[in-house]
């Protein structure tokens, strides 16, 4: 799905993941975070997680992302939780983003592996910007069942994209870290985020029936919806997984 895409279909989230307010504060509470700890959050999206982190445990730092749609409303957020002084938005690609190494108590990058082809490739992303004490939050997909090859169809995703929820834990473990906590979504707010978007799309195409992106639009709508129903909620799942560099001592 391109960039434009997704400022369509999640202009009405705040949080643009499978994560309800909910999970995002359990999220929080598990993670330990001391005031003052230095956060960057790699495709940030709308800042969420940085704006409320800021406000709830007094952390400060960098959101990136390469949407200028997102980070608008990511300033305005942070305007709206008064902590837009301890956040900086910048607009790059978060992959190539560049800052003091190891300056970093908290690396995040939540739903967008992307950036780095991949979990592994993007925990070493990330690695570069963390203190060795600090933690890593990932946010990734992973099979609940091993899928038919009709559901790779259908959800347009090679079946070596994700693995299952033990194997996302060794592909971690392989990349240096260990597993410390995880905060999984469950169906209820899969539901919620995708779903949720089909009636933003369908808003968006009766407002703009004679916009060139109307007739791949609507072909997305249709294949989105038919996918979860059929396939995703059966065998994709979500969460965020809590990470460490593993010791070298």
């Amino acid at each position: 799905m391109s960039l434009r895409f997704h400022e369509i279909a999640e202009a009405g989230h705040r949080i643009l993941n499978p994560f309800t307010d909910d999970k995002l504060d359990l999220l929080g509470k598990i993670c330990r975070i001391a005031p003052d700890s230095r956060h960057l959050d790699l495709a940030c999206g709308k800042g969420e997680l940085l704006s409320r982190w800021a406000a709830d445990y007094g952390t400060e730092g960098v959101g990136v992302d390469i949407s200028k749609v997102f980070l608008t409303a990511a300033r305005t957020r942070a305007e709206e939780l008064g902590v837009a002084d301890r956040l900086d938005f910048v607009e790059a690609d978060a992959a190539a983003y560049k800052d003091t190494p190891e300056s970093y108590d908290i690396v995040s990058c939540i739903g967008a592996t992307w950036i780095g082809n991949g979990l592994q490739g993007t925990l070493s992303l990330m690695r570069r910007h963390l203190r060795p004490n600090g933690i890593a939050l990932v946010g990734e997909c992973y099979w609940t069942s091993p899928p038919p090859a009709e559901a790779l169809d259908a959800l347009g995703i090679k079946e070596a994209t994700f693995t299952s929820l033990s194997g996302t834990a060794d592909r971690a473990e392989e990349s240096g870290f260990d597993l410390l906590e995880m905060v999984l979504a469950n169906q209820d707010s899969w539901d919620r985020y995708v779903a949720s978007q089909w009636w933003t799309i369908s808003d968006w195409l009766r407002a703009n029936p004679d916009d060139p992106d109307a007739p791949a639009m609507r072909d997305f709508l249709s294949r989105a919806r038919r996918s979860h129903l059929e396939y995703g909620r059966q065998y994709l799942g979500w969460g965020v997984f809590v990470l460490r560099p593993q010791s070298t001592g």
